[in-house]
């Protein structure tokens, strides 16, 4: 028996186009002599489909959509994934399913027992979980146990669920695993995902095949890295990461022990290569990687094709300029600079040959004349008081107002720069440089940004080195230094990704040795954020817990 896995890049709700890009995998591994093709969780209609899930024609839409795909199964098998309705009196009113298609006909099914509620996840708001027995598909002499993303996950010593799907499962005496799924990236991800299946594999002694989504949906970024894993738990073979791939396999092959060396045997590709970023070696060439590809799918899928942004002359921008050009082209992109009385020569200097290096269109547009204008109009109310923060707000927002009315006026969607540590102290301006329609960097602490720009740099110097030696500075202010409001990035840093990866408190981050009151004000800087963070563009999301949807804190509250 072969066997193909097809990994492919879906839009939610876009049910023409995901048909279209099944029927047309089914259609390539049925030339490449596969009997049965896997496609990831919820294919049919995408993943995640959120509250599109409440709507009465969404769901006919998918059940259109898989008797269509079901009449182009013709001597060759399919499992796709899509919602169906729960048929009982209690409970919530869908399944998540995986099907089993074959000449037109649903020859099976299998509903997701384990529906992960936490972090990104919420399918516990839409999802009944399966509660009936479970059973095998039987096909062509094989019987297969068929299981969707979560259900494999209850392999630890403290599992989250009271049962394990695929215990059950094998005492149906299955043939091999099969495990469709959406498992969104982080940079911790593919190694924890790798473990995970094999240590299924090997605990039941069967071979498994696991198809993951890829591709950019909004915030979540979809990594693909399929797997094939022989009954020992070896790992076969993995599809291509951020990109969409095909490839078939001989089942029988995998059910061998010990088969590393034969994989060029049992493996087939087709249309893409071997690519470059495939079996990366370093978490910021992942993260590089998935950067992009969520930046190019996020304009593709929502119909914009132009990206503006402010070009400081400091990192931020400069990477996500970076990154937006490989995304998107360089023809595509905007960026202008906005230099005011404090910003410095080298600054303009910085950003200038940044974008003459990427080819990239740039104007200048001074701020001082609006600034002094917005003065003037302020100066009977402010009373005389001092320049302080106010003024350096009117600043960010004045650049703001200009970069939105260009992208108003040519159709570009502003990108926003902001990096992580930024975003959870609040060191930004609201409506100022917090607006965009997408946050590259959100997810990057300014430490990571560093790193990033280092490796884009790795070959040749494409950011200007003095943008990445120098000091940071929003340049809002005479002689202004990052440094001047905010701990070193290096200690901050530190106390950010232990508070909000970690969640570890005062006390026990005071414990590794932070000075307290370091600590304490920085903790007050984040929860004090809350408010300005709610108002800002969607964030990619890299790390496993990013500002968004996945993590969820009260705006009215006190916790330290």
């Amino acid at each position: 028996m072969k066997i193909a896995l097809a990994q492919q890049n879906y839009i939610v709700g876009n049910f023409e186009y995901n048909t279209n890009l099944i029927q047309g995998s089914i259609a390539r591994a049925y030339g490449l002599g596969a009997n049965l093709v896997i496609f990831s969780e919820l294919s049919v209609c995408g993943y995640p489909p959120r509250d599109f899930l409440e709507f009465t024609d969404f769901l006919e839409s998918c059940n259109k959509a898989i008797q269509q795909i079901a009449d182009a199964c013709k001597g060759i098998a399919a499992i796709v994934g899509a919602p169906s309705r729960n048929p009982g009196k209690k409970g919530k009113p869908l399944y998540n399913t995986a099907f089993f298609l074959s000449e037109g006909e649903i020859l099976g099914k299998a509903h997701k027992t384990l529906l992960p509620t936490y972090d990104v996840f919420d399918e516990y708001r839409y999802f009944e979980p399966n509660r009936m027995p479970y059973q095998v598909v039987d096909y062509l002499g094989k019987r297969f146990a068929l299981t969707i993303c979560e259900d494999l996950w209850n392999i630890d010593n403290y599992p989250l669920y009271v049962r394990n799907p695929m215990q059950e499962l094998s005492l149906l005496k299955p043939d091999v695993i099969l495990n469709i799924a959406a498992s969104p990236f982080h940079y911790n991800q593919p190694e924890i995902r790798r473990d995970i299946l094999s240590r299924n594999a090997k605990q039941y002694d069967l071979p498994l095949l696991y198809v993951n989504q890829v591709g950019g949906q909004t915030e979540l970024l979809f990594d693909g890295g399929s797997m094939v894993f022989a009954s020992e738990g070896t790992l076969q073979d993995e599809l291509l990461r951020f990109e969409e791939d095909l490839r078939v396999y001989e089942l029988e092959k995998l059910e061998v022990r010990d088969q590393r060396s034969a994989i060029r045997d049992i493996r087939s590709s087709i249309q893409h290569p071997v690519s470059s970023i495939q079996h990366l070696g370093s978490d910021i060439r992942l993260i590089h990687s998935a950067l992009v590809m969520g930046i190019r799918d996020y304009f593709s899928k929502m119909g914009f094709s132009k990206a503006i942004l402010g070009l400081s002359g400091g990192i931020d921008s400069a990477v996500t300029l970076v990154l937006a050009a490989e995304a998107l082209g360089s023809e595509s992109i905007k960026a202008v600079l906005l230099p005011s009385t404090f910003s410095s020569e080298h600054s303009i200097t910085d950003a200038r040959q940044l974008a003459e290096n990427l080819g990239v269109s740039f104007d200048i547009i001074p701020i001082d004349g609006t600034f002094t204008a917005m003065e003037n109009t302020m100066a009977p109310y402010f009373n005389d008081l001092p320049f302080d923060v106010t003024e350096e707000n009117i600043q960010a927002r004045l650049r703001a107002v200009i970069l939105m009315a260009l992208a108003n006026k040519f159709g570009y969607i502003l990108l926003n720069t902001s990096n992580k540590s930024e975003a959870a102290v609040g060191y930004g301006t609201l409506y100022g440089d917090m607006c965009g329609g997408i946050s590259v960097l959100g997810d990057l602490y300014k430490t990571e940004v560093y790193s990033l720009a280092r490796h884009i740099n790795q070959s040749a110097e494409i950011i200007p080195v003095n943008t990445i030696n120098k000091a940071p500075s929003a340049e809002l202010r005479p002689n202004q230094k990052d440094a001047d409001s905010l701990p070193d990035y290096a200690v901050l840093d530190q106390i950010l990704f232990l508070y909000i990866e970690e969640r570890q408190g005062l006390k026990e981050i005071t414990a590794m040795g932070f000075d307290p009151a370091v600590v304490k004000r920085v903790l007050g800087m984040v929860n004090g954020s809350e408010w300005k963070r709610h108002q800002t563009p969607p964030v990619l999301r890299v790390s496993p817990k990013a500002f968004g949807v996945g993590r969820r804190m009260p705006i009215v509250g006190k916790y330290l």
